[in-house]
């Protein structure tokens, strides 16, 4: 079996529940205060590897408590961390979320996230790579390395997978070197001007990503589901899965592009990928935390 390669994010979340969002300058009471091991990288690589794919973590914590806890939690869902840097001088990354309703307010700290280069980035992938593996990588690592690394896992053979978060502009060129794209709504309109509110939207999205050389593209829509347009134009309207709950929607989008790169290397359809990671992503939003929630491949059938 192919493998998952993950370029990405690793942080800390100090997570606390809030009834309302202070004012400036106001202090609240909250309750439910949780210290979870985050970051879009650490998620979707966990996800990846729990819902079934061998999965490779390319990243960088600091030599800190932080980091050491995160490399232990991403090792023991499954994901090989060997190539996963300690460095000296500077911290591990961190978000402080607060939960309001069911939903999630983020500020985030980079930390070591943003300390690999892409000469880093690329050595390391040239170490991991064999052609026909998938390659996954978002925004919030150094935009440069980010880059580079789409361009030379392309160039290796590897089905690459790109996860706008958090949106930014991008040269033109890079979209040639992925395969699949996967945003949300939010990120969909910041990089194509479109928001993505019905199938029509979609489509018209969709189609603009694609005519600036991008493969297949993904777009999550929260609880309408997700929709999906193949390299053969084919476009695909999957549902969102039945939640048990919804108790906090951290972690929700991450489950859902770890299981679309595990669904690749599993062998599975882009509609079954689709479906995979509706349903993956529904255990996740009615638990708490962001790699805690994630469940595990044998859970996601149980719930079907």
């Amino acid at each position: 079996m192919p493998k998952v390669i993950v370029f990405g994010s690793m942080n800390m979340d100090l997570s606390i529940d809030a009834p309302r969002m202070p004012a400036a300058g106001e202090t609240i009471s909250g309750s439910g205060f949780l210290t979870n091991a985050g970051g879009k990288g650490a998620n979707q690589a966990v996800a990846s590897a729990r819902l079934g794919a061998p999965t490779h973590m390319i990243a960088a914590v600091g030599a800190d408590a932080f980091g050491s806890e995160l490399v232990a939690g991403l090792e023991a869902s499954g994901a090989d961390c060997s190539l996963v840097r300690r460095l000296e001088g500077v911290s591990t990354g961190v978000a402080v979320i607060v939960r309001t309703g069911g939903e999630n307010r983020i500020v985030l700290s980079a930390g070591a996230n943003h300390a690999l280069t892409a000469t880093d980035v690329v050595d390391d992938l040239r170490v991991a790579a064999e052609k026909g593996d998938v390659f996954l990588a978002q925004g919030e690592c150094d935009p440069a390395a980010t880059e580079a690394a789409l361009r030379a896992a392309h160039d290796l053979g590897l089905f690459t997978v790109y996860n706008p978060a958090p949106a930014r502009p991008v040269l033109d060129d890079l979209w040639a070197s992925v395969d699949l794209v996967c945003l949300n709504e939010t990120e969909c309109q910041i990089i194509c001007g479109v928001l993505p509110s019905d199938d029509t939207t979609c489509l018209e999205a969709a189609r603009l990503l694609r005519a600036r050389g991008a493969g297949t593209v993904v777009i999550t829509l929260g609880a309408a589901g997700s929709f999906g347009l193949g390299a053969d134009d084919a476009a695909l309207r999957i549902p969102a899965a039945q939640a048990p709950a919804v108790v906090d929607t951290t972690g929700a989008g991450d489950t859902y592009i770890g299981a679309l790169v595990a669904g690749r290397v599993r062998g599975l359809s882009l509609e079954e990928s689709m479906r995979w990671g509706a349903a993956a992503s529904a255990l996740t939003v009615s638990r708490l935390g962001a790699q805690q929630s994630i469940p595990t491949a044998a859970e996601v059938e149980a719930s079907r």
